[in-house]
């Protein structure tokens, strides 16, 4: 991911390529074409997925939402931001679930605060960042239980999951990399086969 040099109106590059305010970016980001994230005043592009990035995402969302239909659980595609407080950041997950009413950000209707859940369909730009620096801001996020890191380019998911409400440093990690498995999801309490995320898939 790189910096972008896209201003907010009356603003150009050579005038101001940081210190974005939070809402200078969401200014950006509700006539661009391309997506952004924002961290602490720097405005990064984020990069475009491919067909079988947005094919598991779907089958994810399809299934899950099957599984959580009856449920108060609500489940969210990548049109939302997460709204992370402590680090000034806005961010777009691959999926997201809530438990009950979306907690969201002063008087918008695109920025979520209270996610319970949340999946990141690897990327080869995003993994190191989705593994570390993103998963940490994450964690920063109260409600915050369970994330699951999806590869794309063979069956393995990694899990991460806190069942403790009052502390948020003892996450467990878990492995699945076989389609005859099923991943018990904690946080919402459903379980599904690894076969589904990849339905329709070849390697």
């Amino acid at each position: 991911m790189v910096i972008t040099q896209t201003s907010p109106p009356n603003l150009t590059p050579e005038t101001k390529t940081t210190g974005f305010t939070p809402d200078e970016y969401r200014a950006i980001e509700e006539t661009s074409e391309e997506r952004h994230e924002y961290f602490n005043g720097e405005i990064i592009t984020m990069s475009g997925g491919s067909e079988v990035h947005s094919a598991i995402a779907s089958n994810l969302l399809i299934y899950l939402g099957f599984l959580l239909r009856d449920t108060d659980f609500r489940l969210y595609n990548s049109d939302l931001r997460v709204w992370i407080p402590e680090y000034s950041c806005g961010t777009y997950t691959d999926l997201m679930v809530v438990d009950g009413q979306p907690e969201l950000n002063s008087n918008r209707t695109d920025e979520i605060l209270n996610p319970i859940f949340i999946v990141e369909v690897l990327s080869p730009s995003t993994e190191a960042y989705d593994r570390s620096d993103k998963f940490r801001k994450y964690r920063s996020i109260g409600s915050f239980r369970e994330y699951l890191l999806v590869s794309q380019t063979e069956p393995y998911i990694e899990q991460y999951y806190n069942l403790e409400h009052n502390s948020n440093d003892r996450w467990q990690w878990q492995v699945y990399d076989r389609l005859d498995q099923s991943i018990r999801l904690h946080s919402l309490n459903v379980e599904f086969p690894v076969a589904e995320v990849y339905r329709r898939i070849t390697f």
